[in-house]
């Protein structure tokens, strides 16, 4: 696949060691930022990215060839067969170095995070680099460096020794969850409430077993806070709340919503607390970061997990609606600013309120024209998908609003599909 690439490439400029070694280009046009795409994600940074002059290149997977790419926005397009083989990919990204001075490496999906960071350490560039990428995609070692950096965690425990997996089988009271260590979302979670079905499942899972971790089930309802941190500090955050817990919805069937939290209520300022914890734990430098926690039954937030990517779902459209700041945009603001060794200035925020709807749609296209409140901002185009986003100055119109289309949602479209076991495209 590399020779596709050298028959691809374009002569671009002379490739030069000052990136490598820590030195700024002389102008925006000198650089390229490589942003790594599995699946079809960050059209708006890609778009961002060439607003700010720079040079844009997607590095993609041949079945997305023909995705609806931002191309006039993208400099150069190269695709491979997948990401699998992580030093296909390497070689490929070295040789097209060669002749184009590449600044920043971005994942723009979080099953791309880690070769990123691989590239990252290979071509010496700044940026999250294997070992931190771990915490972000791995739910152990999240799990582990949030609790050693004092935020408040779920009883857990690996899945490597028999001994000590039964020390917290009998110290820990059921139902317990059983987690893949780096699927995102809820693929691949089970909930167990017997410690002979833990046995069972690990049996079943053989050789697999070490990549899986169990750790308490904790009853709540759960939240999440969607970040863009620069020079380890976060410069914008939005705390929302999750209408049914996403393993709920994703094992029980039902309707994806969440809203934003009251603004200037305690529960905010703990959610915003909480996430300062978790980016001072985890050592994030640079970058967006999506973070969920759970409210416990005595009220304090109880952190589930991370990811250095924006939230998924269509929660960038919320957060916009909310707070008119694109977190895909200001992401990719953030990146180029760091390249070129200008001060990053995030978008200041609204003080407004938004709120999401999705569904699995029995009807291939849904009319969503019934819904039609002035506050209805945002509609879903997409097969066999219905959803929309309701945004106001009044935190209570957009409770309500969402309240009032929930039955409606499940009367008029609602379906329902089978977990998946592993991500899909």
């Amino acid at each position: 696949m590399v020779e596709d690439l050298r028959r691809a490439a374009v002569p671009g400029p002379a490739s030069s060691a000052y990136i490598a070694a820590g030195f700024l280009p002389e102008s925006r046009v000198d650089i390229h930022i490589l942003c790594l795409a599995s699946y079809e994600k960050g059209a708006d940074f890609l778009r961002e990215c060439g607003q700010q002059d720079v040079r844009v290149i997607l590095l993609t997977v041949e079945k997305l060839k023909d995705a609806a790419w931002p191309r006039d926005t993208i400099d150069e397009v190269f695709l491979l067969p997948d990401f699998a083989d992580r030093e296909n990919v390497i070689n490929a990204v070295s040789y097209l170095a060669r002749t184009r001075r590449i600044a920043r490496i971005v994942a723009l999906d979080e099953f791309d995070i880690e070769t990123a960071a691989a590239l990252r350490e290979h071509l010496r560039l700044p940026g999250m680099g294997e070992t931190a990428a771990r915490y972000f995609r791995d739910k152990l070692a999240m799990r582990q460096k949030a609790a050693a950096g004092g935020v408040r965690v779920p009883r857990f425990s690996a899945v490597f020794n028999d001994d000590e997996l039964r020390n917290f089988l009998e110290l820990t009271p059921p139902p317990w969850v059983l987690k893949p260590r780096t699927e995102a979302a809820a693929i691949g979670i089970r909930k167990l409430d017997r410690a002979e079905a833990v046995w069972a499942a690990l049996e079943e899972l053989g050789d697999r077993r070490s990549r899986f971790l169990i750790e308490a089930y904790v009853p709540g309802s759960v939240y999440h806070v969607d970040s863009i941190v620069a020079d380890s500090r976060v410069a914008f955050a939005a705390a929302s709340r999750y209408a049914n817990p996403p393993f709920d919805v994703a094992h029980g069937g039902g309707l994806f919503s969440s809203m934003t939290v009251r603004r200037g209520s305690a529960e905010e300022r703990s959610l915003l607390d909480a996430n300062d914890g978790v980016v001072q734990a985890t050592g994030i430098v640079r970058g967006a970061l999506h973070t969920e926690f759970i409210r416990a039954a005595d009220g304090g937030f109880v952190f589930l997990e991370t990811a250095a990517r924006v939230g998924g779902a269509h929660i960038v459209e919320m957060i916009e609606a909310a707070t008119g700041v694109n977190l895909w945009r200001d992401w990719a603001r953030l990146e180029v600013c760091h390249a070129l060794g200008e001060p990053y200035e995030p978008t200041q925020p609204r003080d407004g309120y938004a709120g999401i709807l999705i569904s699995l749609s029995r009807q291939e296209w849904p009319d969503l024209s019934g819904f039609a409140e002035a506050e209805v901002v945002w509609r879903l185009s997409k097969r066999h998908h219905a959803g929309l986003i309701v945004a106001s100055a009044d935190v209570d119109r957009v409770a309500s609003l969402i309240e009032l289309y929930m039955p409606r949602f499940r009367d008029e479209f609602m379906a329902t599909l089978p977990a998946p076991d592993k991500a899909t495209a």
